[in-house]
């Protein structure tokens, strides 16, 4: 047995031939163990190769690292390079991190149409440059300029381009010419001449030449200076005064001003919050929706301050503010401004105020207060009150109508009835507060009531009564068909006396006076008691639409400015019912009487259009000397047209001493644009109804990016004044925007995508348009005066450029 197994272990290593020679053994077995054997000894050569590699490759790492690491020490102890011996670090690139402001946008303020009122825009602050370098500094600077001079000279010749670099050379002179202040005082004077009285030429002199002394090199220039428009850059920029520059940062932008300066108000930048800040108006009371906030990058630069690629990191987001939409129209909010302008000329007002309202829904269409002032320099404010909400005021007459629907509608109005005008003398019972008329010869202790101008007129109606303004007809309704209670309860129906909560608004609230006797009485024609413009209206929504009282509002909506969706919508809002849609009708009817021939209202009629109307004459009572003044009174006219079914509410009013013959035209004027606005065709515009007799509405088409032809078939039928600026035949803007509704004789705009384009004519266009052509193109229009446009400084069909200056004259 043993030696068998030692044959077998002797055959495994002979060859297969020895193994013939042997008998007893299985020769395929030892082939297949052969086999295995020579596989394990492949398998092990391998592996030993294998391994080293792996320590030659391991140890060739070990080594780069160690290298690595030896020249960054080595580096960051020398701060240079190994190898070369440089400087590690570029001295062009800034050491630090740099941070920098990204710039909230606060939010637009827009019209009902879109029309922008307010936005945010770039502007400009001064800045004054200064020569600090050493003489040796100069010379080595100077020195090295020479020589890049010569260099630059040198290539160009053997390239052939001399004339060229030499150009080049000699353009770049010029514009670092006058890199540096040179004369103080001729600085200052060539800013004053361009922004006026907003800078003062000797303190500007004052601020150079302490800078100078202390070594800055740069200095802005302070008051008057901050913020100025690109017209005035570019005035001052085309003067080249030497050392002058400009920083760009941003500013409130009013495109047409004054424009309800009181209401809107305005916001400017706060050095404080470091910000664009409302600070009156609805500027201020939303700022919450229109307030942005900056954020915050940082950055790596070079020493000339340009961003290394790759380096900026977002740290916080701005956030920009959201688009105010109001219920304003700003063609007849323009047409207001210009006939209020003309109020406080003509008549010598010392103020002055508007409201139009819708009267179903109680939007705001208009709002004027006056005197006012320019939203984008607000540096002179005439008057912090807004005289439609925050200005109680005895109104005078024009609240009369508000009591003959009280005794309309308690069912004690004398109908048909007569009573004896001229004067109104009474007593009052101590003890029950009884009045009582008593006859003109009677002594009493109380001063007898007269009409107006101490005029008799005689027996009356109550119905001539009102039209002719008689307070004695009011005097009589309070005293033998109402009473205290009623007409309290009434006033309380009506929501005088108390804020009308329009939102976003500041208020003012007036004072109800009535425990006197005289007081009771007066309050009747619109004495005594004291009440706001726009408290006044919210009451006689319910006289103009059917005895339902309105909310009044003047913020349409909220929008997103990132998304443009819509986050906070207001809508017409009911708030009583004080009289029976019947008595609404029937004061109506009395207050289209008022517009008759002979009575207080007929030079207010406008031919063609019916009315209902009353106008007012009020004391106003002096605070200081607690007396009523003896020049000055309050004029006003509250209106709605179309009498038989009304749509817009107009109160207009001024206080001044030209309370008997101002003129009638400015309430006419508004009246009329206030129609239209509200598609209604008066049919009064001369020019209208030479173009077009018939009045058709319908909303704006988009245009922007259609072809002119397209654009062109779209409006026809619009019965609309095409104009087209520009040869191209593609629509690039347009104005108004899509989906606002255009009227009969409406201007449409087109701006096409054309080079070349010719003076329009202007003659006829309202301020309105003017302002969207401005927009639309850019070129800058002077317009003067009231009104349309009689005058051009430009031929219709002139080519006109971007820095062409229109000046039109409007009457």
């Amino acid at each position: 047995m043993q030696k068998k197994r030692k044959n077998k272990k002797q055959v495994e290593h002979l060859d297969v031939q020895q193994l013939d020679l042997i008998p007893g053994v299985d020769y395929e077995e030892i082939n297949k163990k052969r086999a295995r054997h020579r596989l394990r000894q492949a398998k092990s050569a391998e592996n030993c190769t294998s391994n080293r590699h792996i320590f030659q490759v391991s140890a060739v790492l070990i080594s780069c690292a160690a290298l690595a690491c030896c020249t960054l020490l080595y580096t960051m102890v020398t701060q240079k390079h190994f190898w070369s011996g440089n400087l590690a670090i570029n001295s062009m690139i800034r050491n630090s991190v740099q941070a920098r402001t990204i710039n909230g946008v606060r939010g637009d303020i827009l019209d009902r149409s879109n029309q922008v009122l307010a936005r945010q825009t770039i502007a400009y602050t001064l800045a004054a440059n200064f020569d600090t370098r050493t003489p040796e500094e100069k010379a080595a600077e100077e020195r090295l300029i020479e020589a890049q001079r010569q260099n630059a000279l040198y290539k160009a010749e053997l390239n052939g381009r001399t004339e060229q670099t030499e150009a080049a050379l000699a353009a770049a002179d010029a514009q670092n010419t006058g890199s540096y202040v040179e004369d103080p005082q001729a600085f200052a004077a060539a800013i004053k001449s361009v922004l006026g009285d907003a800078v003062n030429e000797e303190t500007l002199v004052r601020l150079i030449e302490r800078g100078q002394m202390q070594g800055k090199s740069q200095i802005e220039l302070g008051t008057g200076t901050k913020r100025i428009s690109r017209e005035d850059k570019e005035k001052l920029e085309s003067m080249k005064i030497p050392g002058l520059s400009f920083i760009e940062t941003t500013k409130r932008d009013y495109p047409i001003t004054p424009l309800s300066s009181n209401l809107i108000g305005f916001a400017a930048y706060d050095d404080t919050a470091q910000n664009i800040i409302g600070k009156l108006g609805l500027e201020k009371s939303m700022e919450l929706y229109l307030g942005s906030e900056d954020g915050q990058e940082q950055y790596r630069a070079t020493n000339t301050n340009q961003e290394l690629p790759g380096s900026r990191e977002i740290i916080t987001e701005a956030v920009n503010g959201d688009h105010v939409k109001l219920t304003l129209d700003s063609s007849l909010q323009q047409t207001v401004e210009e006939q209020m302008r003309f109020t406080m000329e003509d008549s010598k007002a010392s103020a002055a105020w508007t409201l139009v309202m819708e009267v179903e829904t109680g939007k705001i269409l208009a709002w004027a207060s006056y005197p006012t002032y320019d939203q984008n320099s607000h540096l002179d404010i005439p008057s912090y009150i807004d005289k439609v909400s925050e200005y109680p005021l005895e109104p005078g007459s024009i609240i009369k109508p508000l009591y003959y629907a009280m005794a309309i509608d308690a069912g004690v109005y004398p109908y048909n009835q007569t009573y004896r005008a001229g004067e109104f003398a009474y007593t009052e019972d101590p003890l029950t507060g009884k009045i009582t008329r008593v006859a003109s010869q009677y002594e009493t202790t109380i001063p007898p009531i007269l009409d107006a101008l101490g005029k008799d007129h005689g027996v009356l109606t109550f119905e001539d009564g009102l039209a002719l303004s008689s307070n004695i007809a009011l005097c009589e309704l309070l005293t033998n068909h109402l009473n205290k209670e009623t007409v309290n309860r009434y006033l309380e129906e009506f929501d005088l006396f108390e804020q009308t909560g329009i939102p976003f608004v500041n208020e003012q609230v007036g004072i109800k006076n009535t425990t006197s006797a005289t007081d009771y009485l007066s309050s009747g024609f619109g004495q005594a008691s004291s009440m706001t413009i726009l408290e006044l209206c919210k009451a006689y929504t319910a006289i103009f639409n059917d005895g339902i009282m309105m909310q009044p509002y003047i913020v349409d909506s909220i929008i997103d400015s990132s998304t443009e969706e819509t986050i906070q919508k207001n809508s017409p809002q009911a708030v009583g019912t004080p009289v029976s849609a019947d008595t609404a009708h029937q004061v109506v009817d009395l207050m289209r009487h008022v517009l008759d021939p002979g009575m207080t209202g007929d030079r207010f009629a406008i031919e063609g259009i019916d009315m209902a109307l009353k106008t007012g004459t009020g004391e106003i009572y002096n605070e200081d000397t607690h007396t009523y003044d003896k020049e000055n009174y309050t004029s006003s006219i509250i209106a709605a047209a179309p009498a038989n079914d009304p749509k817009v509410l107009v109160c207009y009013g001024m206080q001044g001493p030209n309370y008997l013959n101002y003129s009638a035209d400015p309430f006419k004027e508004i009246m009329k644009s206030a129609l239209q606005t509200v598609n209604v065709n008066t049919g009064t515009d001369r020019s209208v109804t030479e173009q077009h007799q018939e009045w058709v509405s319908s909303p704006m088409p988009s245009l922007t990016s259609h072809s002119l032809n397209y654009a062109q078939e779209r409006l026809a039928g619009t019965k609309v004044n095409t104009i087209i600026i520009g040869d191209g035949d593609t629509v690039v803007a347009q104005f108004p925007d899509p989906s606002t509704t255009i009227n009969s004789n409406d201007n449409v705009m087109l701006l096409t995508n054309g080079s070349t384009r010719q003076m329009p004519d202007m003659i006829g266009w309202t301020r309105k348009d003017i302002t969207a052509f401005w927009n639309l193109t850019g070129i800058s229009i002077s317009a003067d005066g009231y009104g349309r446009v009689h005058w051009q400084s430009i031929p219709a069909t002139t080519p006109i450029q971007e820095d062409t200056v229109i000046e039109v004259k409007l009457e």
